[in-house]
């Protein structure tokens, strides 16, 4: 493994900062109180070259239990742990709630280091390595190896170099999220430089002059400078101890918890859902919305546990939980995090987070809960899927899948091509990238289809729905793009046709009743004959004994067939009229190249009720535009 990041953990006073400064010459406890009291209360950063050339970086962590909280935002993106246990005390309490932290954030690989051997005789020796072994057992670092060492006088170092290093050639690469985080342990300002910025960078990577956003605030800056390791670099990637130095923003403006990534890339939410292992250690069980503080990367939250599949946690059980937080939190799945209680403090479980970006569930919802017991079984297909159906008609962007599956980029794209082959998934939204469960969009696809044959049967003489009002009974769906996908798939598998803005089912056919279709024949010579002063529409169904219903109905018929023009709300015209009309209209202008309504009254004939209508019927149409008192031709047909 390329980059590796080694933390130390163990009881205050058990030599681990001793033994980091042995190692490579660089005192970690950079505080006044810390030197005066000679405990390690802030994290401390080095870095170690092994004997083969390999570069690994060094977070030294508090241990007194007071500074727990440090050591928990330290253990974020470590790859190996040296347990440092000494030799005259053996394991205190704090070495074991630093092991059972390193377990819960799912630390695979370490050491020992049995310190202070200079102190203690062969007999005591032999005791604390019988202690340590039996500390060790069922944890990740039974059967690691354990080695003696005395930073004093150098005994051991050489041994304990060359078995780190054997350690850390048996480190398989780490699974890294494509999105560029780091979290953030380490705030200060230098002159000349600004604000500096470090931490453990977790995944992706970032340059000098890139973007770069502070999370939850959102605020933004540039990359001035980096540096790894010490040494400035153009690029940092996931797996180093990085520095940042940042262009004008402000020292006040950053804090430990926050987070950096790229603009935009992740998301805020105040509700995770998440694998929870109760502690064996726990003295009871744990209630429903206990109380607790949340650690996930440097970030300390406080807020509620909730469970969700059972009224009570028994020690030593694993359950799918919900946490409620105060404050929001960046996440993205399988990250590790860490709980410990309210008061008094202490750790008391931890795991993965399943669903980074959650909401209220109902307690006890058995497709919920087997939902999230898939998440925990890592296949990204029934992942994405999972995220996709939770998400319901708005669906999921491309950006919002990365976060909430943290499937690397390239087998994220090849899974959606897969799904969307499948119909398993539908891009509502090529441009955005949004995605929708296909079992939802061909749900949805059955509603609007009920709702179109609902409406036909209310509506038999209208040749189709308009496509607007149809849209507004799915007021829930608020996409345009959406309807526009599901009316063209509709359409491709013939089941709807589309006729401009309206819309019907294929095989609806308008069939008018004998007296439906004399009425229709009786309506159209009424126009024909009336020419271009024709009666009032409300006159006709008083003549007819027509209902308001079928007159309407019929007289939509007749627009849709293009016999009859509509001017306005009661007056309609025979077409062949009106197009007669506009033939001379158009004639004339061309040789007067205006026209003004007392001249047009005189063309027609008619009287004004009738002129109005029609000449403003010609601007709606675009034939004519009305330039003061007088109209002209629009320019393209002149």
């Amino acid at each position: 493994m390329d980059n590796i990041i080694l933390g130390t953990a163990g009881h205050i006073d058990h030599g681990k900062t001793s033994l980091v400064k042995a190692l490579t010459g660089i005192e970690t406890d950079r505080l006044k109180e810390e030197k005066e009291r000679g405990i390690t209360i802030e994290l401390g950063f080095a870095s170690l070259d092994l004997p083969n050339g390999q570069h690994i970086g060094i977070v030294d962590m508090p241990g007194h239990e007071k500074f727990v909280k440090n050591m928990v935002a330290g253990s974020s993106g470590i790859d190996v742990v040296v347990m440092v246990i000494a030799a005259d005390e053996g394991v205190m309490p704090q070495t074991r709630e630093h092991m059972e932290i390193c377990n819960l954030m799912g630390i695979n690989h370490g050491m020992i280091a049995l310190t202070k051997t200079d102190l203690v005789d062969d007999d005591l020796l032999e005791l604390a390595m019988d202690d340590i072994h039996d500390f060790i057992q069922d944890t990740f670092l039974e059967d690691k190896p354990i080695v003696p060492v005395s930073s004093a006088t150098g005994q051991g170092l050489e041994d304990f170099l060359s078995t780190l290093e054997e350690i850390c050639t048996q480190i398989p690469p780490r699974k890294f999220s494509s999105i560029f985080r780091l979290p953030v342990d380490r705030v200060f300002s230098m002159k000349g430089f600004g604000t500096v910025i470090t931490g453990t960078l977790i995944s992706g990577q970032v340059s000098v002059g890139q973007d770069i956003m502070v999370f939850p605030r959102k605020i933004t800056s540039k990359v001035r400078g980096l540096q790894v390791h010490s040494s400035s670099v153009e690029t940092a990637i996931a797996g180093t101890r990085t520095a940042i130095n940042f262009q004008g923003l402000d020292r006040e403006a950053v804090f430990r918890g926050d987070v950096l990534s790229t603009p935009g890339a992740l998301i805020e939410s105040y509700m995770v859902d998440a694998q929870f292992h109760y502690l064996k250690s726990n003295a009871k069980p744990a209630k429903a919305r206990t109380r607790v503080r949340f650690h996930s990367g440097t970030s300390e939250i406080q807020g509620y546990m909730i469970l969700l599949d059972r009224e009570t946690l028994l020690p030593g059980d694993t359950a799918p939980v919900q946490f409620r937080l105060e404050s929001p939190v960046c996440c993205i799945k399988d990250d590790r995090y860490v709980i410990r209680s309210y008061s008094p403090v202490k750790t008391i479980g931890g795991g993965a987070i399943l669903n980074p970006v959650s909401q209220k569930y109902k307690l006890k919802d058995t497709a919920t809960i087997e939902g999230l017991y898939d998440l925990a079984a890592q296949d990204d297909e029934k992942t994405i899927a999972y995220f996709l159906s939770i998400k319901g008609y708005s669906g999921l962007t491309l950006n919002e899948l990365r976060v909430m599956t943290n499937v690397p980029d390239k087998k994220l794209a090849a899974a959606l091509q897969k799904m969307l082959a499948k119909q398993e998934a539908v891009i509502t939204d090529k441009e955005k990238q949004i995605y929708v469960h296909g079992t939802i969009f061909d749900e949805f696809k059955e509603k609007v289809l009920e709702r179109l044959t609902i409406y036909h049967q209310a509506n038999p003489l209208k040749e189709g729905m308009p496509a607007q009002e149809l849209k507004s009974k799915f007021q829930y769906v608020d996409d345009a793009r959406f309807f526009n996908i599901l009316f063209h798939r509709l359409e491709k598998e013939n089941l709807i046709v589309l006729n401009k803005n309206l819309v019907k089912l294929s095989e609806f056919k308008v069939a008018l009743q004998v007296d439906q279709h004399e009425t229709k024949e009786k309506i159209a010579n009424i126009y024909k004959k009336a020419g271009l002063t024709p009666p009032f529409f409300r006159t006709i169904c008083q003549d007819l004994d027509l209902d308001q219903k079928t007159g309407k109905d019929v007289m939509q018929m007749l627009i849709d067939e293009k016999q009859v023009i509509k001017t306005k709300d009661d007056l309609f015209f025979d077409a062949v009229a009106v197009n007669n009309l506009a033939t001379e209209l158009i004639e004339f202008l061309k040789a007067n190249e205006k026209i003004t309504t007392p001249q047009f009254k005189d063309m027609t004939g008619i009287s004004r009720k009738y002129v109005i209508p029609l000449i403003e019927y010609f601007d709606a149409m675009h034939l004519t535009i009305r330039v003061e008192d007088h109209r002209q031709l629009r320019k393209k047909l002149a």
